[in-house]
């Protein structure tokens, strides 16, 4: 069963997984971690911030997005690459050579996947991964179906996903139909995932992933096979957990060693 952390506010959870990513970066400067774009992870890259004027030095921190999206032009500013740009690399004053995305352009799109893989692998991977989770389950833009061992590879969105995504564009017709993203096995090859989710639209998701059965229909339910996993939610998220009492009691009780 994974760690469940239920917090009052998205902000709230935010703040605790950036003071855990903070100690880690004071402990270890090369310290790697695994980005996600959209909205959930806006607080905890918020609580980064925070954390930077406090003091933390993330200057030689390295990253790693999921995904990208295929075909969109350079520069798009919904590009995951400007979204990473936008929202960590330039606030959080990391080096630009050191933060990673996928090559979503149409030129070589064949090799972009095994390309990403290799470069995950000649870094040494990555030590914190943070997952958000969409209404379909799907982790990074592995959709249901995904197979719990593959590997970074060019997917095909679901008309659900594409709906979701549409917000941050200026119609739905403009919305890529494909994506670049990390496969299941690849991100289940971080050392640590923490996985975030906010707001009732998410607790169906939510509490498949964590509660229901194993399966490829539900990919997000791949989370049940890593040995480290960190579920950090909002109670508005926590509202279909089925044991979200013995979560808040652990959570009550957990020796101050053990951190998250």
């Amino acid at each position: 069963m994974a760690e469940v952390i239920v917090l009052e506010t998205p902000a709230d959870a935010g703040a605790f997984v950036a003071a855990h990513i903070a100690a880690c970066v004071r402990e270890d400067p090369l310290f790697t971690l695994g980005v996600a774009t959209g909205s959930t992870p806006l607080p905890v890259y918020e609580g980064l911030r925070a954390e930077r004027e406090a003091g933390t030095d993330f200057s030689a921190m390295s990253a790693f997005a999921l995904d990208e999206y295929v075909g969109l032009p350079a520069g798009h500013p919904e590009s995951y690459r400007a979204v990473v740009d936008r929202e960590v690399t330039a606030p959080l004053g990391l080096d630009p050579a050191r933060v990673h995305v996928p090559d979503g352009s149409a030129a070589g799109i064949e090799t972009a996947g095994e390309r990403y893989e290799a470069a995950l692998e000649a870094h040494g991977g990555v030590d914190l991964q943070l997952l958000g989770i969409g209404r379909t389950g799907h982790l990074g833009f592995n959709e249901p179906g995904s197979s719990f061992g593959s590997l970074t590879r060019v997917k095909t969105l679901t008309e659900r996903t594409r709906l979701d995504n549409a917000r941050f564009f200026d119609s739905l017709d403009e919305v890529p139909i494909h994506c670049v993203t990390q496969g299941l096995g690849t991100i289940l090859r971080a050392r640590h995932l923490v996985l975030l989710a906010f707001g009732e639209g998410k607790a169906e998701a939510l509490a498949a992933a964590v509660e229901g059965p194993v399966s490829a229909s539900m990919p997000g339910s791949a989370i049940q096979l890593h040995p480290r996993v960190t579920v950090v939610v909002d109670e508005a998220a926590a509202s279909r957990l089925r044991f979200a009492d013995y979560y808040r009691w652990a959570q009550d009780h957990k020796p101050e060693w053990q951190g998250i």
